[in-house]
């Protein structure tokens, strides 16, 4: 597994971030599920193929007196999956034959229901059917009443505004508020996840999520400064607070530089600015001294010219008969 994978993986291990992505989740039936009794699963199968799966992120809680698997699959290509549904509906699959092998299930029980949730942060949004039997061809005389049938759950974290997540007291929504830094310049992307990070250590205070603060920091270190933002320079840190310090710290440093080079920049214009309006006093002397004295509203626009415009008037002046020969073209 990729190490920006396992990061991923860490983060939805605790029982906080699972929690808060489900009441993300903005649907009736959320209300109604007991997370006091939620827990993971063992996620690792093996198909026939002997080909072991140890991406998957499962969790049950019961729905009433229900229990619901959660089955969370991370997607973290940048391109969009059209066949995502299939593969939902292999690895769903396989969490039920899990359960009847391991003998949780007796022939008398029904299958629990599993919510498949797929979590995408590629850039472009995600335009694939999320039902397998939108996929299957459509053929007339009851034959599809045969076919496949399975929705998963998506979440694209792109689709959802910053401004109404960040009306959330949500760890999930946290979360893709700093995804989406990605579309952001250096500076704007610092500011941003500071906001993000002081409102994560006030989260996150408390001694008991001490653990859940270090697979954050990972995350931030290990994912997003290295995929999204590469240029921002992250020295060694060992916690949020460290972070938050250090980006505080690269904020004013951005700051500084950028006044510095606006003072660079005005400092040159002003020396440019200066060189154009004497070649503008230059050519009023110029025209003065052949045609007599240029009348104020001349003066003035003549001051407006830009240097081209300037060398080409005095290109004109030597062959020019009167002061219109000079700066009808420009006027």
């Amino acid at each position: 597994m990729a190490e920006h994978d396992q990061s991923y993986k860490k983060l939805f291990s605790h029982r906080e971030m699972v929690i808060d992505l489900l009441r993300f989740i903005d649907e009736s039936w959320v209300k109604r599920l007991d997370f006091d009794t939620l827990e993971t699963v063992n996620s690792s199968f093996v198909t026939n193929t002997l080909r072991e799966r140890h991406d998957d992120i499962i969790w049950r809680v019961r729905l009433e007196n229900k229990w619901l698997y959660v089955y969370l699959l991370i997607e973290f290509q940048s391109t969009i999956d059209d066949f995502m549904a299939v593969r939902i509906m292999v690895y769903v699959g396989l969490l039920y034959q899990h359960l009847i092998e391991t003998q949780e299930l007796t022939g008398k029980d029904k299958l629990p229901a599993v919510l498949p949730i797929v979590i995408y942060n590629g850039i472009p949004r995600w335009n694939a059917n999320k039902n397998i039997s939108e996929l299957v061809e459509k053929i007339p005389g009851g034959i599809r009443q045969y076919c496949p049938h399975l929705r998963y759950l998506l979440i694209d974290e792109g689709s959802y505004p910053q401004a109404d997540l960040a009306k959330l007291r949500n760890l999930v929504a946290a979360l893709f508020r700093l995804e989406q830094t990605r579309a952001q310049d250096t500076t704007q992307a610092t500011k941003a996840i500071r906001e993000v990070l002081s409102e994560l250590l006030d989260w996150l205070k408390e001694p008991k999520w001490f653990r859940l603060r270090a697979d954050w920091l990972v995350w931030l270190k290990r994912v997003l400064f290295v995929r999204n933002k590469p240029h921002i320079e992250i020295p060694e840190v060992h916690d949020l607070e460290e972070l938050n310090t250090m980006l505080y710290e690269n904020m004013q440093a951005m700051y500084r530089r950028g006044e510095e080079d606006a003072m660079k920049a005005g400092v040159i214009l002003g020396e440019k600015n200066g060189i154009i309006k004497g070649q503008a006093k230059m050519l009023i002397q110029l025209l003065d001294k052949k045609f007599g004295e240029v009348n104020k509203a001349t003066r003035d626009m003549i001051y407006e010219l830009d240097e081209e415009e300037l060398w080409d008037c005095v290109n004109r002046l030597q062959f020019a008969q009167s002061l219109d020969d000079v700066v009808r073209h420009i006027f």
